[in-house]
């Protein structure tokens, strides 16, 4: 397709151009600041009035994720809208494509909500993309559950829906433990997804624009802890070039079997074997892309202004090797007393460390466990950059 079909929604002065994101997370409160840097104005449709985007956006739509007036008002206001978070119903976003332009579109979100069909998506896309995802079986009724072939297990049960960083998720030896597990999750349809020697997890970010364009990022090694991404390194110290060739070829395809603009984040498996499995997708900018904020020629959230506003996409080359640390509410909190009372880390004492970017993300409840920020650090060398991860843990507590 040709820019001709697709004109751009360039940023103007006056009248200013509105870009739309649905959700208010951090990701969203990213975005804005990516936008208004390129001369756009933001509008956030969100539930809640104290959320972390809507404090930085130019105007806060504070309204449930379905209502049908709001989400006229987004679309009459906005000539592109995104979302900052997966779970956003996809009808909400095919009926804003009513008005609007819409990145990513309705199925490509409804297809990343719901693990059948992604799990069901991959497969059919395993001749473009040269990956499969775990053998996986969907769980829906204790019938299901006796039919489990015996190679399945030990395994993962996941809720088919709304599960993310960890939640709705759980290990399971045996048919007895899937029977507990399917039982304690109300009966909801699941997905058993066989357990496979892992040696690490690896994303891969990319983006498509609406001309069919599509870059790569470097690939990224993630280490989780309690199911939350704990740290993202780039480049990943144990990925091969010909790892990274192959998760880098699958995501290519996968975006253009999807049709898919924006920019969209792919988890893959590496197993103690050196092949490729894929886990899941994410229809967003993603936790383990936040690294491209300091370190690459075009941040994530950049990338997702430029394909949602039919703009040529960025060049993502990075320019320093980094490693991120999420920062969650833990961090305040001397010790594990429920009675401890929060008070400030010494950011001063991280920031003192050289290459050190830090990023939080206005939320004034610290929580246990709940993202808070996150601090990146660049430096000449890899090893260098590691040096200063492991001396930002040492001050701010937490095990390296």
């Amino acid at each position: 397709m040709s820019n001709t079909q697709h004109p751009p929604f360039l940023p103007r002065a006056n009248p200013p151009t509105w870009l739309g994101v649905m959700g208010g997370g951090q990701l969203g409160r990213m975005f804005a600041h990516a936008a208004q840097a390129m001369g756009y104005k933001v509008a956030v449709l969100e539930p809640s009035l104290e959320c972390p985007a809507g404090q930085v956006a130019e105007r806060l739509v504070n309204a449930d994720y379905t209502d049908n007036v709001a989400l006229g008002q987004l679309a009459a206001l906005c000539s592109a809208v995104t979302t900052e978070f997966e779970n956003v119903p996809a009808d909400s976003m095919n009926l804003l494509a009513q008005g609007s332009f819409v990145a990513p579109a309705g199925n490509c979100v409804a297809i990343a909500q719901d693990r059948v069909l992604e799990k069901r998506f991959f497969v059919d896309c395993a001749p473009q993309s040269g990956v499969m995802p775990a053998p996986h079986k969907v769980i829906a009724s204790f019938e299901d559950i006796e039919a489990i072939d015996d190679d399945l297990l030990p395994g993962i049960l996941k809720t088919v829906r709304m599960g993310y960083d960890g939640k709705g998720q759980v290990r399971v030896k045996s048919r007895e433990d899937v029977r507990a597990a399917f039982e304690a999750m109300g009966q909801v349809t699941c997905l058993l997804e066989k357990m496979l020697p892992l040696a690490y997890e690896v994303s891969v970010l990319t983006a498509r624009g609406v001309d069919g364009a599509s870059v790569v990022y470097p690939i990224a090694e993630n280490v989780h802890r309690d199911g939350i991404l704990f740290t993202t390194t780039v480049p990943g110290p144990n990925v091969s070039s010909e790892c990274a060739r192959k998760a880098q070829d699958a995501a290519r395809a996968i975006v253009a079997q999807l049709g898919y603009v924006g920019v969209l984040c792919i988890e893959f498996f590496v197993l103690e074997d050196g092949s490729l499995v894929v886990n899941e997708m994410a229809p967003r900018p993603h936790n383990s892309g936040h690294y491209t904020i300091d370190a690459c020629v075009t941040s994530q959230f950049a990338q997702q202004v430029r394909a949602m506003a039919r703009l040529p996409l960025g060049d993502c080359r990075q320019h320093s090797p980094a490693v991120m640390l999420n920062i969650l509410g833990d961090v305040w909190f001397d010790g594990d007393s429920a009675d401890a009372k929060p008070r400030e880390p010494a950011w001063d004492h991280v920031l003192a460390l050289p290459g050190a970017f830090l990023h939080l993300y206005g939320k004034d409840d610290p929580r246990r466990g709940r993202k808070m920020g996150h601090v990146t650090f660049v430096a000449p060398t890899l090893a260098e950059a590691q040096e200063q991860l492991r001396a930002a843990c040492a001050i701010l507590g937490i095990a390296p």
